[in-house]
C-alpha cells in the first residue's frame, strides 16, 4: 500500500466515522422530541454518568472554578439509573411538569471528534434545545457537550455526558426534559 493509499483510506475511515456519529446523535435528537424515552434512555451504557454542572460567573483569573466539578452541587448528576427513573416518572402521567407535554426540538451541531482510546471515543457537540409548553412557556438552552461514547457489540452508546449551558441563570420553571 502506498502512501497516497494509505491517507486516502484514513480520510474515508475519518469520514465515515464522522457520518455515523452525527447519524447516531440525530437519531437520540429524533427520540427525544417523539417522546420516545424509553428508546433514548437506552442509548447509554449501564454505567453511564449524565452530568450537567452549575455555571457561575468568574473573573478571567478565576475560569477554572466556572463549572461545578462532579461530587458538587448540579443540575443533574445521573446515573442510568436515575434516567430510568426519570423516564418512568414522564411515562406515569404524574410528572405535573410535563402534563400536558413540552413540545421539543434538539438541534445538535459542531459535532467533532475527539481522542479514541481502546472502544471509547470523546467527541464535542453544541446544541440548542426549544421547548414549549401551555399555550405561552417557552424557553430555550444553548450550550455544549462532552460525551463519552462507547461501542458495545458493534453499536454506539453513551457512557458519559457532560452538559454545559452557556445560562448561568435559568429563567424556564422546571428543567424536565433531556439534553
Amino acid at each position: 500500500m502506498t502512501l497516497s493509499t494509505e491517507i486516502r483510506t484514513d480520510i474515508l475511515e475519518r469520514m465515515q466515522q464522522q457520518y455515523e456519529i452525527e447519524q447516531f446523535y440525530y437519531s437520540e435528537a429524533a427520540l427525544l422530541d417523539a417522546h420516545r424515552y424509553d428508546e433514548w434512555v437506552e442509548l447509554f451504557t449501564e454505567d453511564a454518568r449524565y452530568f450537567m454542572p452549575i455555571r457561575r460567573t468568574r473573573n478571567r483569573r478565576e475560569m477554572g472554578k466556572e463549572f461545578t466539578k462532579p461530587g458538587e452541587s448540579a443540575f443533574f448528576d445521573d446515573s442510568k439509573e436515575v434516567l430510568r427513573g426519570r423516564v418512568a416518572k414522564l411515562n406515569s402521567g404524574t410528572s405535573w411538569a410535563e402534563d400536558p407535554p413540552s413540545r421539543t426540538r434538539h438541534i445538535v451541531t459542531n459535532i467533532r471528534i475527539g481522542e479514541t482510546e481502546g472502544d471509547e471515543t470523546r467527541v464535542y457537540s453544541n446544541f440548542l434545545l426549544y421547548r414549549t409548553r401551555l399555550k405561552s412557556e417557552e424557553d430555550q438552552w444553548i450550550g455544549s457537550r462532552v460525551d463519552t461514547l462507547r461501542r458495545v457489540d458493534g453499536a454506539l452508546l453513551i457512557s458519559g455526558r457532560s452538559i454545559y449551558l452557556e445560562q448561568t441563570l435559568l429563567l424556564s420553571r422546571n428543567l424536565s426534559n433531556f439534553f
